[in-house]
């Protein structure tokens, strides 16, 4: 019977958290697409590095998205079974929490390895992809071919290139050029004298940006590099890939214990509780790596003292309900023998 249960409770959790991460996998890469465009077209980036940028983005982000799904996959799905009366009836029949809780732990496990991978290992990489991407796309979009009624710019802004049409052989009409050279421009501003020039051909020499190696996000540098250096940043970074894969654990043994209702709720009555969690936990974590990357809190101590606070929460959550009965059966006994007396 108990491994009925554990399966049962395994695919109600798996249909739901599926079905919420794939809802938040949507809005993820909603936002991403439209961040990407925006980015694209106001620096001219090619095209074709646009779905890439979309896709290393999405995977960079990936791992703050699963916590947040795993814990509202199993809120709303031990919100039916509370609802419907079947994990009333289920702890009724004599079982114990812990079976309850041991299906959700090897999950949790399962997909903290996957968290752990993607933390560790693809985001980094995804990183420095989404760097290099972007600094090709600034290099290819500065000479990008010019299309005839929009203003370009080119080295850094310092020359200002616009065309009002072109004709049927390619070649630009009533062209408008600003220079600036040495912080001095030809004419006085203000005046209406001008220089008409006419020649049958001209050349105006840009700069070419040299592609230089920028330098590198802390979340782009790999992990093995992390520890190896003294920088209090890497150290932080460290604590912090680290800390996704034990939130996805923490919070699915939270989950089950915030799920529980009271008769007459509504499966959704908690789910506001658990993003209060999320986003409390996830605040802490966050203000703690920059403290520690300021030197504020000692290395030794990391993002430790969020996760046990945290779990230490959760376990007082889980056996409150039993500790509160056996404290009550107690002053009933009390009050029993106090009567008889």
């Amino acid at each position: 019977m108990a491994n009925i249960l554990s399966r049962y409770i395994l695919r109600e959790i798996l249909g739901t958290w599926l079905a919420v991460t794939g809802v938040l996998l949507v809005i993820l890469l909603t936002n991403q697409v439209a961040s990407v465009l925006a980015r694209a077209a106001e620096q001219g980036f090619p095209r074709e590095v646009v779905l890439e940028l979309v896709w290393f983005g999405a995977v960079s982000n990936l791992a703050i998205l699963l916590p947040i799904g795993l814990l509202l996959g199993i809120m709303i799905a031990f919100g039916r079974l509370y609802h419907d009366s079947e994990m009333t009836a289920a702890l009724a029949c004599g079982v114990p929490p812990w079976r309850i809780h041991r299906p959700i732990a090897a999950l949790a496990l399962l997909l903290a390895g996957a968290v752990a991978a993607l933390t560790f290992f693809a985001a980094p990489y995804a990183a420095s992809r989404i760097d290099e991407l972007r600094s090709r796309a600034l290099q290819a979009g500065e000479f990008s071919p010019i299309a005839p009624g929009k203003f370009r710019s080119f080295g850094g802004g310092s020359a200002v290139f616009y065309a009002e049409s072109m004709a049927a052989d390619g070649t630009l009409q009533k062209v408008f050029v600003k220079r600036v050279r040495d912080e001095r421009y030809e004419g006085v501003p203000g005046a209406n004298e001008f220089r008409i020039i006419r020649f049958a051909s001209n050349v105006i020499p840009v700069r070419v940006p040299v592609r230089t190696e920028t330098r590198a996000r802390v979340e782009s540098v790999p992990t093995s590099r992390l520890l190896d250096s003294a920088n209090r940043q890497y150290h932080a970074e460290f604590h912090w890939r680290l800390a996704s894969p034990i939130m996805v654990f923490v919070l699915a043994m939270l989950a089950v214990p915030l799920a529980r209702l009271r008769p007459r709720q509504g499966r959704y009555a908690r789910i506001w509780l658990a993003i209060v969690v999320y986003f409390v936990y996830f605040s802490l974590a966050s203000t703690a790596k920059v403290w520690l990357a300021r030197g504020t809190l000692p290395e030794a101590l990391g993002l430790w003292w969020v996760h046990l606070t945290v779990f230490a929460l959760t376990l007082a959550v889980i056996f409150a309900p039993s500790w509160r009965a056996r404290w009550r059966h107690r002053q009933r006994i009390a009050a029993l023998g106090a009567s008889a007396s």
